[in-house]
């Protein structure tokens, strides 16, 4: 009988979690790494370089690759001849885990769960509680793999109920392009296909726990179905076009994961989870002989590429005019330097309730830019932690009124702007420019100065002015309204060929 101590699995889960939070896994460096060789799209290729640079930044500085550190899900199996010497309970003592990994002194992570998710909406400050997954099996072991899955990419998560006669392929082809690019792609598409609606949802979440090996399954040919479905959507969602953080190109997916359960014979559950280019997993046995050390991997699996800041245009944030704005174009790289205001979900909405009851604003935003962001808290002699972009279709519904109000001249955020965004930029003759989502840490390096403005309280909500240098971002939604989001995977689409192009 195996003696798992309660010490040794918090200690075990609390390690693992640092760790995924700075090292990407291996499977996929080297995945991406070949995307980045083989993609054609300028756009696409820059993304990936970018997402490419600060995950190997992340694994020499060993800070987060994304600001958003995840929620943490947790699947266990618990050997039926362990005994444990605990005094909590296995939900607790995972708990204790995420507690201890998330106040880290030396990389404090983001705290991102909230409580009272209807309600008050009040911040557990330590990122608990996890999403703890538990089987019983046979054996005298603890089998543990520990994941942070980050909000952008859960948020895109989708489930049908089909007809036994529906096609699985034609339901996912028509439901990638719905979910955008907030799920920073190139990543993984899980499936779970069976069981029931929950059944087939936890399916799609434990396939992206498994390996990146697409190319490995291409090479020796499928053995069943569900290998025979991931080859088929492989190649068809690619032939989308949709491209790197949605700009159009070749790769979307690096793999899709299929996984099977049997299902009432009127039903086809479908569940797809997406994983983004901050994938995060780890996997680790306890046997009683005390905690578990994950091996670091080694820097050579990283290219080694560096950001070329010459292929970018330079604009000072602190002179910048309306009339330079309606300059630029969309794929237009800038490269930007001043001061900086920062705003989200929870910002926005005190600010567009206060602006409804006629208050003054505690910032003055005219001819100023926002940048959609909620940082990692800094450490040692950092002005602040990953800043990397949240996804920016959160605040389309306030887009107009801060727009119209307060005279802002424009945003930063990830991915596209949906219509009644983009309705307002060309009215008001704004701009949406895009940063890459998963690359945090590359991101924070060119913010010099850090200093809060308004909100303190909601913590990573709060407004922040940064100062930033040589901050590199995209023109994404020009001063005329046109998206690159919608261009540059129409384009890409057409190039490849595989799949027909509606023309609206």
């Amino acid at each position: 009988m195996t003696i798992i101590r309660q010490s040794d699995f918090v200690q075990s889960v609390a390690d693992a979690l640092q760790y995924i939070s700075y090292f990407h896994p291996v499977d996929y460096i080297k995945n991406l790494a070949q995307a980045y060789e083989r993609e054609e799209s300028a756009a696409a290729k820059d993304a990936i370089a970018q997402i490419l640079i600060n995950s190997r930044m992340c694994a020499e500085g060993h800070r987060p690759i994304c600001q958003d550190t995840g929620i943490v899900t947790v699947f266990l199996k618990i050997g039926m001849d362990v005994r444990w010497d605990a005094q909590l309970s296995v939900e607790d003592m995972v708990n204790e885990g995420v507690r201890q990994a998330y106040n880290h002194p030396d990389n404090k992570l983001r705290a991102s769960v909230l409580a009272d998710p209807a309600g008050k909406r009040s911040n557990t400050r330590d990122n608990t509680p996890a999403v703890v997954n538990m089987t019983v099996v046979p054996g005298n072991t603890v089998d543990v793999i520990v994941a942070a899955k980050g909000g952008g990419s859960e948020a895109k998560s989708k489930f049908v109920m089909l007809n036994p006669s529906d096609s699985v392929v034609d339901w996912v082809l028509k439901t990638v392009p719905t979910m955008g690019a907030g799920w920073c792609p190139p990543g993984m598409l899980g499936i779970g296909i069976g069981g029931t609606a929950e059944k087939a949802m936890l399916l799609a979440k434990e396939s992206l726990m498994e390996p990146i090996d697409i190319q490995d399954l291409m090479a020796r040919g499928p053995a069943n179905r569900a290998e025979e479905l991931r080859l088929e959507l492989y190649e068809k969602v690619n032939a989308l076009g949709i491209g790197a953080q949605g700009l159009g190109g070749l790769t979307t997916v690096l793999d899709i994961k299929v996984k099977d359960f049997p299902t009432h014979a009127a039903n086809l559950p479908v569940a797809m989870i997406p994983n983004c280019a901050a994938t995060r997993h780890a996997h680790f046995v306890l046997d009683g002989s005390g905690p578990v050390s994950l091996k670091p991997p080694s820097l050579d699996d990283w290219p080694k590429l560096t950001y070329d800041t010459s292929k970018g245009k330079r604009v000072n944030l602190d002179t910048v005019t309306p009339a330079d704005v309606v300059g630029w174009k969309p794929g237009d790289v800038l490269l930007l330097s001043g001061k900086l205001l920062t705003g989200r979900d929870a910002a926005h909405k005190r600010l567009v309730e206060m602006i409804n009851r006629g208050e003054t604003l505690p910032v003055d935003f005219k001819g100023r830019f926002i940048y959609y962001v909620g940082p990692v808290d800094p450490v040692r002699d950092e002005v602040v932690g990953p800043a990397g972009p949240t996804t920016a279709t959160r605040m389309d519904k306030f887009t107009r009124t801060m727009l119209e109000k307060t005279g802002l001249l424009g945003m930063v955020g990830k991915a596209e702007r949906g219509p009644a965004a983009i309705d307002a930029i060309r009215d008001y003759q704004a701009v949406y420019l895009m940063a890459v989502g998963g690359a945090a840490y590359l991101v924070s390096k060119a913010i010099k100065g850090s200093t809060v403005l308004a909100f303190a309280e909601l913590g990573m909500e709060a407004i922040y002015e940064f100062e930033v240098e040589d901050m590199p971002v995209t023109v994404a939604v020009d001063s005329r309204g046109s998206s690159v989001h919608q261009t540059g995977p129409r384009e890409w689409q057409a190039r490849i060929g595989k799949i027909p192009v509606v023309v609206a």
